[in-house]
């Protein structure tokens, strides 16, 4: 059985307060204090006094109930048993040594007038190990992570708005009205981002909607997710700077047979809008259907252009999008076998089993007004 180390943590400063025996003794407990329960051993080497006193299995444990101020939090994660050491300086009548075994996730300060020490990487051996292992001395750590939420609990809690935009440019006389919906002139572009700014809005990222849906982590208030799809250069030259302005991140998908085309963003522009926080998605390899894929289309579509982006980035690629915002059950079910985090459609109903797979957006078509925008945020999701 090898001997334990205790990496050190903290050093608490003396304090100056009663003595180590009236502070046990005090009574009743302030409403401001946590009652606690430490288990320490009573033996004082007494031909050699400067020895250290390490408990054994002879020694005298016994519980003793004291106040503990809420001060400091110690990992709840990884440490299983705190050893704690009194070292009294100048009071024989005290314990020349007391080693401390208390559980290691409550808040807690010792008020007393001793120095008292986490203790710093020392090794103990297995006798101290032999004391440590009565369950009613040792407190292991709850290292359970969070729930997972089920597909109703997902689909339950409130959507977050998701904007989705394609092209950012002024209209052209051969622009058709269907073409007009997927392309926003560059003025009411910053006009949009500049109302989500003014109305209060916080961008966020897929991690943090990950969170959310799956663990009920918290968001910020009236929160937002931007996001570009289609590689186009635009995103890089117009949208960019407009989230800089107002310290918003974006979702940038990437479809990368496009990659160094003209018109299209390079590879070290995708690279750069990655380096700066901002997501970087896969949107396929040429923006093929998912309901019509073969088997073989799984590797084109998904895996290399996956393989691709994370050798681009030197990032994971977690995030995908479904080309026209179309999916099926069977496709749906396979992107999730590719390892993806979660996967964002159009304004279709979520998939009843798989909410994270069918996340919804809605595109902003060029010719909406504000108003309308200010809308739909609001009563889309």
């Amino acid at each position: 059985m090898g001997a334990i180390k205790l990496q050190p943590t903290y050093v608490l400063p003396q304090l100056k307060t009663t003595s180590l025996r009236q502070f046990f003794q005090i009574s009743p407990v302030d409403e401001t204090f946590f009652p606690f329960s430490i288990f320490f051993c009573d033996k004082v080497l007494r031909a050699r006094p400067r020895a250290e006193n390490i408990p054994t299995t002879s020694d005298n444990y016994f519980t003793k109930k004291i106040p503990v101020f809420p001060f400091l939090r110690l990992s709840t994660t990884k440490i299983k048993l705190v050893f704690f050491r009194f070292y009294s300086i100048s009071q024989r009548i005290l314990m020349k040594n007391r080693w401390l075994s208390i559980p290691a996730n409550f808040y807690f300060l010792f008020v007393l007038n001793s120095c008292l020490i986490f203790l710093p990487g020392c090794s103990l051996d297995d006798k101290i190990k032999a004391v440590a292992e009565p369950p009613a001395q040792v407190a292991i750590a709850n290292t359970s992570s969070p729930l997972l939420a089920d597909a109703a609990t997902i689909l339950g809690r409130p959507e977050v708005p998701i904007l989705c935009y394609h092209q950012l440019r002024d209209f052209r006389a051969s622009d058709s009205k269907t073409a007009r919906d997927y392309i926003v002139p560059v003025a009411n572009f910053q006009k949009q981002i500049k109302l989500l700014a003014d109305s209060g809005y916080h961008s966020i990222l897929p991690d943090q909607l990950y969170d959310y849906l799956l663990y009920g982590k918290s968001l910020p208030s009236k929160p937002v997710i931007i996001s570009f799809d289609d590689t186009r250069l635009d995103h890089y030259t117009v949208a960019l700077a407009e989230l800089n302005k107002y310290g918003f991140k974006g979702v940038f998908f990437i479809m990368t047979v496009s990659l160094n085309r003209p018109g299209y963003m390079t590879k070290e522009q995708v690279k750069q809008l990655a380096d700066e926080g901002h997501v970087i998605g896969l949107h396929t390899w040429n923006h093929k259907n998912v309901k019509t894929f073969t088997e073989e289309d799984w590797a084109i579509q998904i895996k290399k252009p996956w393989d691709q982006l994370k050798a681009i980035t030197g990032r994971p690629v977690d995030y995908f999008a479904y080309p026209f915002g179309l999916w099926d059950k069977p496709a749906l079910e396979k992107i999730k076998l590719h390892g993806f985090k979660a996967a964002f459609q159009l304004s279709a109903r979520r998939d009843d089993n798989f909410p994270l797979f069918s996340i919804r957006r809605i595109i902003i078509p060029g010719e909406w007004n504000l108003s309308t925008i200010q809308q739909r945020l609001k009563n889309s999701f």
